[in-house]
């Protein structure tokens, strides 16, 4: 028996595959000429909710695979060590997520709620497998993450304060920022979940993020801070204290 499965070009790169879905996806939501006609060969198309995961599939499709899963795992079995395979999809899984985040809500079909959530636990084992304390604490959080996205904050309950505990255990093995972020996704999650101590651990977060030492670092978790949803705290300033 042959085996047929679509063999990817040598010099091909999942990063440069996944930048290709993103513009294909801004391009098919924002109706660039032919955008909509490129995607349509693989299927229907509705522009304004064309969504991340639509526009990886036709990519797949384009390189000849079903599901853009399938393009994950071809170039997964080109590492040929086991740890080196965790690490590999713990990154790409990791990215992807990243992508999807921006399309995640309450309001996202059941399955690709799963799917995303599922993709966050995935990533936060393969980081068990061949990371450190430190990826492990980074994966909690991506788990409370995606878990208050799509509208599951006891979920998130659950992992959010892990981050903090292993800092704790391990704080050789943390940034600044780290903690800064621990903070934060402690007090997304009591806010999500009408937790008493929501405000205090928001401002801080504040107060975190405002002494980490790297600006570049720093913008990153300001701006992380200053973005929805902050649930029964939205709409407060820094200015107020709380926040």
């Amino acid at each position: 028996m042959t085996n047929t499965a679509p063999a990817l070009p040598v010099q091909a790169d999942l990063g440069q595959l996944r930048n290709q879905a993103k513009d294909l996806r801004l391009a098919v939501q924002g109706g660039r000429p032919g955008a909509a006609e490129r995607a349509a060969k693989t299927g229907p198309v509705d522009p304004v909710h064309f969504s991340i995961h639509d526009a990886q599939h036709v990519i797949a499709r384009e390189h000849g695979f079903a599901r853009w899963q399938d393009v994950v795992s071809a170039f997964g079995s080109r590492q040929p060590r086991e740890r080196d395979l965790h690490r590999w999809f713990a990154v790409e899984l990791n990215n992807a997520l990243g992508d999807l985040l921006f399309d995640l809500s309450p309001a996202t079909p059941r399955a690709e709620q799963d799917r995303a959530l599922y993709q966050a636990y995935a990533a936060c084992y393969h980081w068990l497998e061949a990371g450190t304390p430190a990826n492990h604490g980074r994966g909690e959080y991506t788990i409370a993450q995606t878990a208050l996205a799509i509208g599951r904050p006891q979920v998130a309950a659950h992992h959010a304060p892990r981050y903090a505990e292993l800092i704790a255990e391990h704080p050789e093995a943390f940034t600044d920022w780290d903690r800064a972020f621990a903070t934060e996704i402690r007090a997304r999650t009591a806010a999500a979940t009408g937790a008493p101590d929501a405000r205090e651990l928001k401002a801080r977060a504040q107060r975190l993020a405002d002494r980490v030492a790297h600006p570049d670092a720093r913008e990153v978790v300001l701006d992380r801070l200053d973005r929805g949803p902050w649930f029964a705290l939205e709409g407060q300033s820094h200015a107020t204290g709380p926040t």
